[in-house]
């Protein structure tokens, strides 16, 4: 058998073996092509489903948030790691996770202790009011953080330490870290980052009203000064300064873990008859002065004169009157759900 033509006798033996060797090459790539053409296949499809896939989360997660209202622990920890907005105020976004934060807090509470009161109807309406309340808060802090940009207000880590560290010890009590977090848990359905997360929102709203309320903070040296000269006699104060104050009295001896702004907590600080000197409340609204009567162990009974921040307010509720609040979702009326 020869392996070789007359032709390729005219041929070097190199030349032949080359040839030979390319034909045999030749015969093997009708093997590997195919296989090459089966893994692009893979590869394409692979990508293919890969994009419908996220296709369908995006969509999904559209859906979910922006158009069914789902408010369930996993969409709230997406939005946590992925800022989507709720609806902006002066172009600022507001967090999708900030309300949802809000409303699951409050709803928590509420089912926890007194959700089997409630039928249906009720429990739908009662839903809608406090999403409706969380929706305004959170677009209330997106605000103060937009101001607080541009009026080079910040709130470090170490002010949130010690605000937290404040709620610890409220009414008086030395509570444990774990067993603070436990109760947050317990009643609010919050981590300690997300009661942080509270937590700063306060403090940078606070501070953003301390510094654009020039109304009350004059306000807030006028009683001091009207205290200052009448023995700390909070009622003559009260009497002077009529509306442009707000004068309480708890008319005998109270809680001291009372959540009332920390007036409370600050009376068990005191002794009778002694006068706390100004502080922000706890939620930030406003001044307060507070001047203690008597205490027990648990028990305080004081008076005090709140001085509201009022300047926040008017520029919020003129934003929102100029159509300069949009918000993505619609929360039905409660009283229209409740029928």
């Amino acid at each position: 058998m020869k392996l070789f033509s007359k032709k390729d006798e005219k041929k070097t033996e190199k030349e032949r073996v080359e040839e030979r060797r390319e034909e045999v090459l030749a015969a093997g790539r009708k093997f590997k092509y195919p296989l090459q053409w089966t893994r692009h296949r893979i590869v394409v499809n692979t990508i293919l489903i890969a994009l419908v896939v996220i296709t369908m989360i995006i969509v999904g997660g559209y859906l979910a948030l922006y158009r069914i209202g789902m408010t369930d622990e996993l969409l709230f920890r997406v939005t946590r790691a992925i800022p989507v907005p709720v609806a902006t105020v002066d172009d600022e976004d507001v967090r999708f996770s900030d309300y949802l934060m809000f409303y699951r807090s409050s709803m928590t509470s509420i089912e926890r202790q007194s959700g089997s009161q409630f039928d249906e109807s009720s429990y739908t309406a009662l839903r809608d009011e406090y999403k409706r309340i969380a929706l305004s808060e959170a677009e209330e802090y997106a605000y103060a953080a937009k101001l607080a940009k541009e009026l080079d207000i910040t709130v470090s880590d170490e002010e949130v330490a010690i605000e937290f560290d404040r709620h610890l010890k409220i009414g008086g009590i030395d509570r444990s870290e774990e067993g603070f977090i436990k109760i947050i848990e317990d009643n609010f359905g919050l981590t300690k980052s997300e009661y942080e997360r509270m937590l700063y929102l306060t403090l940078v709203k606070a501070k953003v009203e301390m510094e654009i309320d020039e109304t009350a903070n004059k306000l807030a040296n006028k009683v001091e000064s009207l205290l200052a000269s009448n023995g700390n006699n909070y009622q003559a104060v009260a009497e002077q300064l009529g509306d442009e104050i707000i004068y309480e009295e708890t008319g005998g001896l109270v809680d001291s873990k009372n959540i009332d702004g920390g007036r409370a907590s600050e009376a068990m600080k005191l002794e009778p008859e002694q006068s706390s000197g100004r502080f922000v409340s706890m939620n930030g609204d406003g001044y307060y002065f507070v001047k203690l009567i008597k205490k027990t162990n648990s028990e305080v009974n004081f008076v005090s004169i709140k001085v509201p921040f009022t300047e926040f307010n008017k520029r919020f509720e003129s934003l929102r009157e100029g159509g300069k609040i949009v918000e993505y979702i619609e929360i039905p009326d409660s009283e229209q759900a409740g029928q």
